[in-house]
C-alpha cells in the first residue's frame, strides 16, 4: 500500500465510489490476509429488509471471501434483530440505534474476557479452537441474554439458570436461521457478573442433556464457558451465547436462491463487469457457496 494511503483513507474512498459494505470487507481481507493472523469479522445480510437489489450478488461475493480468509465470522442480520424488536422488546418502530444496540450488547460480550477480568477466561483464539471443528465451518450465530432496549434496564432479577434457558432459545438469536431444524456442533457462553462457574458448569450441562437431539454425538465436551467478574452496564448478570449450528445453511441457501434467480438471466451483471469483475469470480463463489451449505448439511446428517 502506498505511503500516507491510510485504510480510513481508502475506505472512504471506497464509499465514495459506491462500493458496498460487503464488499469492503472483501478488500479489507484481503489487503490485511498477510499481517494479521486471527481475524473477527461480523457480517450482516439483510435479505429480506435490504433495499439493495444487488444484495444477493454481494453477499454470495462476500461470503465467499469470508470462507477463504476469514478466521472466525459472527453472522448478524437485519430480519432477526427487527424480529427480536417487534416480538421481544415490542418495540413499534424501531431504529438503527436499536439494531446497533442489540449488536453492541453481543459482540461487546464476546471480546469482555479480553476487556475484564475474570474466574475463567477465553480470548478468540481459545473461542476459535473450541468451536471451529472444520476450517470451513467458522461462521457461528451469536445471541444475548436479557435482551433489553436501549432505553430499559433489566429490572428483573435474572439467575444462571434464566440465562442458560434463554440464551439457547432461537427467539434471541440474531442470525435468522432456526437452530431446531439442525445440530449445534459446538456452543460457547460468555457470563458476565458475579457467578458461581459450578453454577454455570451446571446449568450448562443441564440444558445439554435436556436437548441432548440438538447436539452432535460425535463431539464430547461440545460446550465452552468463560465468566467475566464486569457485568454490562445497567444488569448484574448477562450472557453472549455463541453457537456453530449446521442450520446456518438457511441462510445461505436463502442468499444461493436468490443469487441465482438473478444470476442465471445475468441481471445488474453489467454494473460489476463494466468495473473489471470477471463471470469467473461469480461463478465461483456460488459453487463455494453451495459446497459450504453441502458440508453443513453432510455434518448435520453424520451419525456418532
Amino acid at each position: 500500500m502506498p505511503s500516507g494511503d491510510t485504510f480510513p483513507r481508502r475506505v472512504s474512498k471506497w464509499q465514495q465510489w459506491g462500493v458496498s459494505g460487503e464488499n469492503i470487507s472483501e478488500f479489507l481481507l484481503a489487503a490485511f490476509w498477510l499481517f494479521i493472523q486471527a481475524i473477527l469479522v461480523t457480517i450482516g445480510k439483510e435479505l429480506l429488509v435490504s433495499d439493495v437489489v444487488v444484495e444477493p450478488y454481494n453477499a454470495t461475493l462476500a461470503g465467499h471471501m469470508l470462507t477463504e480468509l476469514s478466521d472466525e465470522t459472527f453472522v448478524i442480520d437485519n430480519e432477526a434483530l427487527y424480529d427480536i424488536c417487534f416480538r421481544t422488546l415490542k418495540l413499534n418502530n424501531p431504529t438503527y440505534g436499536d439494531l446497533n444496540h442489540l449488536v453492541s450488547a453481543t459482540m461487546s460480550g464476546v471480546t469482555t474476557c479480553l476487556r475484564f477480568p475474570g474466574q475463567l477466561n477465553a480470548d478468540l483464539r481459545k473461542l476459535g479452537t473450541n468451536l471451529i471443528p472444520f476450517p470451513r465451518l467458522h461462521f457461528f450465530v451469536p445471541g444475548f441474554a436479557p435482551l433489553t432496549s436501549r432505553f430499559s434496564q433489566a429490572y428483573r432479577a435474572y439467575t444462571v439458570h434464566d440465562l442458560t434457558q434463554q440464551m439457547f432459545d432461537a427467539k434471541n438469536l440474531m442470525a435468522a436461521c432456526d437452530p431446531r431444524h439442525g445440530k449445534y456442533l459446538t456452543v460457547a457462553g460468555m457470563f458476565r457478573g458475579r457467578l458461581s462457574i459450578k453454577e454455570v458448569d451446571e446449568e450448562m450441562l443441564n440444558v445439554q442433556n435436556k436437548n441432548s437431539a440438538y447436539f452432535v454425538e460425535w463431539i464430547p465436551n461440545n460446550v465452552k464457558t468463560a465468566v467475566c467478574d464486569i457485568p454490562p452496564r445497567g444488569m448484574k448478570m448477562a450472557v453472549t451465547f455463541v453457537g456453530n449450528n449446521t442450520a446456518i445453511h438457511e441462510i445461505f441457501h436463502r442468499i444461493s436462491d436468490q443469487y441465482e434467480a438473478m444470476y442465471k438471466r445475468k441481471a445488474f451483471l453489467h454494473w460489476y463487469t463494466g468495473e473489471g469483475m470477471d463471470e469467473i469470480e461469480f461463478t465461483e463463489a456460488q459453487s463455494n457457496m453451495t459446497d459450504l451449505i453441502n458440508e453443513y448439511q453432510q455434518f448435520q446428517e453424520m451419525e456418532a
